[in-house]
């Protein structure tokens, strides 16, 4: 699922290349992704895109006067570009051309020929978007906390949504709600950088592993952001998990301590910790009880 750094890095492209273009047609290939069915895309049609932003994990192209485009990627989705002539960002020939790339659900084609290809590589459709006024009437992005990745983000606002909570700190972490931006892998990477456990509940933590938990949740995201910023958007994704430490690193070293990385169960998905670094060795069982 992309987070807060790769979606920057993909808002910062989008800006880039799209802003003063005019949309001169919206294709909607499935129509499920219209989440505003009384205000559907094609109403963005003739519309200049005018900035690039990002909310949380959601991507937000203001266009005209008053219209946002509101994305959200959902576990799978991601954007690409192609030519009129079919050729991809990178010239090399489109980047749909491999037989297992993702489908195009929604392409808009823009003024200089370029196409902007919105697509979804899940079993079911996650991608989705909304033509709004104002994107805090989408109702996930008006429920957003705060979002570390911010210059003005502070530790009062982190204890706030953090202190007291009788929650795993890594559920915490991932509610949008509480910290927008941050998924399973940097939730992960977090915790590691923090020496906590995955199965601490935020209520249990003391003054010090708060004050490791601030420093590390605003440096992992920061520094990640920071790394992504100018990568291609199609090697985002590869230089996310090139990245990762601990996540998605389950038997190998941990490149702190030497450990094996380990697994264990976390809701519908499955997380990595370092048991000397997070755990003070233990194994925890790969599906706790």
């Amino acid at each position: 699922m992309p987070e807060s750094p790769e979606v920057q890095a993909l808002v910062d492209d989008l800006g880039t290349r799209l802003t003063g273009r005019e949309i001169r047609d919206v294709d909607v290939v499935e129509f499920r992704v219209t989440k505003t069915r009384a205000r559907p895309l094609a109403t963005l049609t003739g519309e200049r895109v005018t900035s690039a932003a990002r909310r949380g994990k959601h991507l937000d192209l203001a266009a005209g006067t008053s219209q946002h485009l509101v994305v959200t990627l959902g576990r799978h989705g991601w954007a690409r570009y192609r030519g009129a002539d079919g050729q991809g960002s990178d010239g090399q020939g489109s980047e749909g051309d491999a037989g297992d790339a993702p489908p195009t659900l929604v392409a808009f084609t823009f003024d200089d020929g370029r196409v902007l290809e919105l697509t979804d590589a899940g079993d079911w459709v996650s991608l989705g978007c909304w033509v709004v006024d104002d994107p805090a009437e989408v109702p996930a992005v008006a429920k957003l906390g705060p979002d570390p990745a911010h210059p003005d983000f502070s530790r009062a606002e982190f204890d706030r949504v953090v202190v007291g909570r009788r929650k795993q700190v890594k559920a915490v972490l991932q509610e949008q709600e509480s910290l927008a931006g941050i998924g399973n892998a940097y939730s992960d990477e977090i915790l590691h950088a923090a020496k906590i456990s995955p199965l601490a509940h935020a209520a249990s933590l003391t003054s010090a592993e708060l004050g490791r938990l601030f420093d590390a949740t605003v440096r992992v995201v920061s520094e990640a952001i920071d790394a992504q910023r100018g990568v291609p958007i199609d090697q985002l994704k590869a230089a996310k998990v090139a990245a990762m430490r601990v996540h998605g690193r389950a038997g190998e070293a941990c490149p702190v301590c030497g450990d094996t990385i380990c697994d264990f169960s976390f809701a519908s998905t499955t997380a990595q910790y370092c048991p000397t670094c997070q755990t003070r060795g233990e194994r925890l069982p790969l599906r706790p009880a």
